[in-house]
């Protein structure tokens, strides 16, 4: 999703606001662009681009200034072209802006019956104009910047500077990130501190309905009233990895292989004694689990799926209710609370928009605490939430999570056991459940061993146009995970069924060009599972079946199986979801499209 990058500095500042750009990449994006002050004419410089930073690059040409914005587009309004990408300008000012403007339209009315000429179909360039019309009256850019924002309705942040006064960058934020990097003689802004680690690990984190004036010296932030408050600095003691896909082709692949180390790390420090320590999620966590009868999970995407997985084992393993929501329906409507209900939101970035305007929402809903499962510890989910848990799944680039999914699982299956030890789950089960966790890193090293023969069965699918996934119990929501993969990266229509509702509807679709992919791992639903797929066989339907090495499937002219070690059944849905992902990698690569970066997607979505 869209990046902003600034600075303000002795040097020339492009390559910062460039280098700041390309480690945002990864967030998912169509056009770039940058502002510059030329550093003794103050001249104001503007490149944008269709396409990728390296293009902005290329773009620049040797230009330079001391001052700068930067921007990465993921376009909201208006089509991916030159004209729509940031920054906008009026004037002598420049701006680069995330978020949606929900109330633009009547702004740019405004605007047009003032004799404002739109140059762009954004809803961000209403801003560039908001602001000019602004410093006929105010008194400098940051002035300007507040009383352009009382007038905006939406979500927001914003970096914006003046050929006029040079000497400052002006931010502001609402509903959406943004951090200022404190350095020495030289400050910066971004929507994400990772695009600043190169120059600094200090950041000042703004809050919802703050400005900011960033100078040479320093900072200033101003709350919604005008008045300046104070912010603690804080530093980043996480390890950035690089940023670099080392031996392999993609970054998806790479973090596909990266999830024995994941699971390790995640679980590291995380249980002792044969038990889960509580203490992962927050030091009143276990004051709080004593009180919880339910648990409410909102999520998006990936999240929401291993929400589903946590459903399962929460309502089998601790016996209370737990309902799972997409945070886009969710913040969106009236809700019921039930008494003691613990809210978990899930989110790699922390930064969905969705999912943190549902955390806002159950501030008022009556629930007994907040919970953030996340990869992401500056984040604004985990800032803003009584209990977290973080995972540690490392920086993932691709936009189609996969290691961020898995330690995910992890996390709330140690909630589940934390949970369900106050009623139904023993100490002799706590430790067998453990147990099960501690042996992930393992099995997963040997199901990524399988990788070469995935590659081979990858090719079944790369002329087929639809396919339908086939799970049941806790395996269905892994079967929803493994067909969102193929439709993210490879562009295959996908659909993921219980394999027990076949014969309500999607029976009718299986044919020879079908492929029909089945989770069979062992259990008490095996046989289940083999009765629905014969179902599938006697229509004709090509089977790829992902099944447990003891369960009695074998290969057929119908029927291809891929056998996945046998594992403990409590992590079965952990390991299962690898040979899935690389499944729809290898699908992908063999289609040819963009792996990393599939079209019209982002991997940070942080507007609505």
């Amino acid at each position: 999703m869209c990046g902003i990058v600034a600075a303000i500095a002795k040097r020339n500042v492009t390559v910062i606001l460039l280098e700041g750009l390309k480690r945002l990449e990864y967030r998912g994006y169509d056009s770039a662009g940058l502002a510059l002050l030329e550093p003794d004419s103050h001249a104001l410089i503007t490149r944008k681009v269709v396409g990728k930073v390296a293009a902005l690059e290329e773009a620049v040409d040797g230009a330079r200034g001391n001052v700068g914005i930067a921007h990465t587009r993921w376009a909201t309004h208006g089509k991916p072209n030159h004209i729509n990408a940031h920054p906008h300008t009026s004037g002598s000012v420049a701006i680069v802006h995330n978020g949606i403007i929900e109330n633009y339209q009547t702004l740019r009315d405004q605007l047009i019956a003032k004799g404002y000429v739109f140059a762009s179909q954004t809803d961000s360039e209403v801003i560039a104009h908001l602001m000019h019309e602004a410093l006929k009256t105010e008194v400098n850019l940051v002035a300007a910047l507040q009383t352009t924002v009382q007038q905006l309705r939406g979500a927001f942040s914003i970096a914006a500077m003046q050929a006029d006064n040079p000497n400052v960058i002006a931010v502001a934020k609402k509903d959406s990130p943004l951090v200022i990097g404190v350095g020495i003689e030289e400050n910066y802004v971004a929507s994400d501190p990772l695009a600043l680690r190169q120059v600094t690990d200090r950041f000042v984190y703004l809050q919802d309905n703050e400005t900011a004036e960033i100078t040479l010296q320093g900072y200033t932030i101003y709350n919604v009233g005008g008045e300046a408050v104070e912010r603690e600095i804080e530093r980043a003691t996480d390890e950035i990895e690089s940023i670099d896909k080392g031996e392999f082709r993609h970054f998806m692949l790479k973090e596909i292989f990266e999830q024995p180390k994941a699971l390790k790390d995640t679980l590291m420090g995380r249980t002792g004694n044969d038990a889960v320590l509580e203490q992962a999620f927050g030091s009143e966590a276990s004051d709080i689990f004593d009180q919880v009868k339910a648990v409410q999970i909102v999520a998006c995407g990936t999240s929401y799926h291993a929400g589903i997985v946590a459903k399962y084992w929460l309502e089998d393993w601790a016996g209370i209710p737990c309902n799972v929501e997409v945070a886009s329906e969710y913040r969106y409507r009236k809700t019921v609370t039930l008494p003691n209900t613990l809210f978990v939101t899930i989110s790699q970035s922390g930064q969905t928009a969705d999912t943190l305007a549902a955390l806002d929402k159950s501030k008022s809903q009556g629930y007994l605490a907040s919970l953030a499962i996340c990869n992401v510890a500056s984040s604004a989910l985990v800032r803003n939430s009584d209990l977290v848990f973080l995972t540690q799944a490392g920086i993932e680039i691709g936009v189609a999570s996969t290691k961020a999914f898995t330690t995910q699982l992890i996390a709330l299956q140690l909630l589940a056991i934390a949970l369900g030890r106050r009623s139904n789950i023993d100490a002799e089960r706590e430790k067998q459940l453990v147990k099960g966790l501690m042996d992930l890193p393992v099995f997963a090293a040997a199901v990524l061993q399988l990788n070469s023969h995935i590659q081979t069965i990858s090719h079944h699918f790369t002329e087929r146009h639809h396919s339908l996934f086939l799970g049941r119990g806790v395996q269905y929501p892994i079967a929803m995970e493994g067909a969102l993969k193929i439709k993210e990266i490879s562009y295959i229509h996908a659909e993921a069924y219980p394999s027990g509702e076949l014969k309500h509807g999607p029976l009718a679709l299986v044919d020879s060009d079908m492929p029909v992919v089945a989770v069979a791992p062992s259990g008490d639903l095996l046989e289940k599972i083999k009765s629905n797929l014969e179902e599938v066989a006697a229509r004709g339907g090509k089977l790829y079946v992902f099944a447990d090495e003891n369960a009695g499937f074998t290969n057929d002219e119908q029927t291809t199986v891929i056998n996945i070690p046998h594992c403990q059944e409590s992590i079965a849905p952990i390991i299962y979801t690898l040979p899935l992902q690389l499944l729809s990698y290898h699908v992908a690569v063999n289609k040819g499209t963009d792996v990393d970066q599939p079209r019209n997607l982002a991997k940070s979505v942080t507007v609505e």
